[in-house]
């Protein structure tokens, strides 16, 4: 089935965005898409550099629990397309995938190349347009949408129905900078702020610590904030630290340091040494030993973990290194201070965006019949492991399958 008269655009080509063009075009529908970026996907290819994990194996309740406040009202969307779809779509592209130990799901290439390559062949062959270097401005007074073109000239399209994809604010220099939030206000639509997420942490490192140990691994630690606890590793930066069981506190320690200007996090460097063994071998005559190299032999530390641990010890806590019984309290329970999270700039994704308030239950705007928004410009946010390009492309097809319901049935 075919509709000549029923166009659709597109703004914002990263994966929600995309992925609505595919399921409008094999409906028939005349899909542009349109991007301020000279070509398509490019967060998306830096999400590759990584490995791409594209989604994750959790069973349905464990895997919600990461959208956090967000888990409720994301789930319908998630279930409709769910991480079995995500896999049989990569399957379907010729990019077979597979879940690792971790139950993270990657393309075997462990590239994004390959998979976008294929992805837009695909469009092509479906009729969609690419639009590149089309800055969008907003809407005209006639309800227009009006986008600065390449060569600066002003460009006006009236789709039957839009998909806003615009991204949250992230990695600005790749396209996604939030300027849209200044577009969409003025309609009356309300936005929670855009803060970074998925973001390093600031931390008042000693000029050591920055010199010796900026960017090595503290391996298989538990971190805990407030009420969260994540598992994985941390790596030590210039600034503080940054990885996976940093980014999983995220929501938790921007919290703190909105209520109290700054936070506390706990690392236990041993997770998988019970208190009582750790203590016990802590407890063994040290003899001539360093302090390091005790620390290595009696309680298995890296010496990234040591100089962790020095560098508390000296500043905050004065535990001595001749009492077993502290030592492993602290060594299972290390406070680390906080004092802000690094910029937007070097985020990975972006928390806050569109309130669901704003939106009915086919994603589209209460305030504009006919425009859509999916992926990182809706308030919800997750941890890296395949979260985050799950509920991209669960939104951008949910609304997809919301602009084709509408398009059936609005009068207009």
């Amino acid at each position: 089935m075919t509709h000549p008269l029923k166009t659709c655009a597109i703004i914002g080509a990263g994966p929600a965005g995309l992925i609505a063009a595919e399921k409008l075009a094999e409906q028939g529908y005349r899909v542009t898409v349109y991007d301020r970026m000279a070509s398509p996907g490019r967060k998306f290819l830096l999400a590759g550099r990584g490995g791409l994990n594209l989604t994750h194996t959790d069973e349905p309740d464990e895997f919600m629990a990461h959208y956090r406040d967000a888990s409720s009202w994301l789930w319908p969307y998630i279930e409709a397309f769910s991480p079995d779809d995500l896999r049989d779509w990569c399957d379907g592209l010729g990019e077979d995938s597979f879940a690792g130990s971790s139950g993270r799901v990657f393309p075997k290439s462990f590239k994004a190349s390959p998979l976008l390559r294929a992805w837009l062949r695909r469009l092509d062959a479906l009729g969609v347009t690419f639009s590149a270097r089309h800055d969008w401005q907003g809407w005209d007074s006639s309800g227009a949408l009006k986008f600065i073109g390449p060569d600066g000239q002003t460009i006006l399209v009236t789709p039957d129905a839009t998909l806003l994809a615009l991204g949250g604010a992230s990695w600005p220099k790749l396209g996604a900078d939030g300027s849209w939030t200044k577009l969409l206000e003025p309609s009356g639509i309300s936005i929670a702020s855009l803060q970074p997420a998925n973001s390093g942490v600031l931390v008042e490192w000693s000029d050591l610590m920055k010199e010796r140990f900026a960017g090595a691994a503290i391996k298989r630690v538990v971190a805990i904030c407030g009420p969260t606890q994540a598992k994985g590793e941390a790596i030590i930066t210039q600034k503080g630290l940054e990885g996976g069981v940093i980014y999983s506190l995220g929501p938790d320690i921007r919290r703190l340091i909105e209520q109290d200007g700054q936070a506390v996090i706990h690392l236990d460097l041993r997770r998988d040494l019970p208190l009582h063994i750790l203590t016990e071998r802590l407890s063994k005559p040290r003899g001539k030993m360093s302090v390091s190299t005790w620390l290595h032999k009696a309680a298995g530390l890296a010496p990234a973990a040591i100089a962790l641990f020095r560098e508390e010890r000296a500043t905050a806590i004065k535990a001595p290194f001749d009492d077993p019984v502290e030592m492993a309290k602290l060594l299972k329970n290390l406070p680390i201070h906080i004092r802000g999270i690094a910029g937007l700039e070097r985020a990975i994704s972006t928390a806050g965006g569109v309130k669901l308030t704003e939106i009915d239950d086919h994603l589209m705007l209460k305030e504009r019949p006919g425009v859509f928004v999916a992926g990182e410009m809706l308030d919800w946010e997750a941890p890296t492991g395949g979260y985050l390009l799950q509920a991209c492309f669960s939104t951008g097809v949910a609304a997809a399958a919301g602009m084709i319901d509408w398009l059936n049935h609005a009068k207009h």
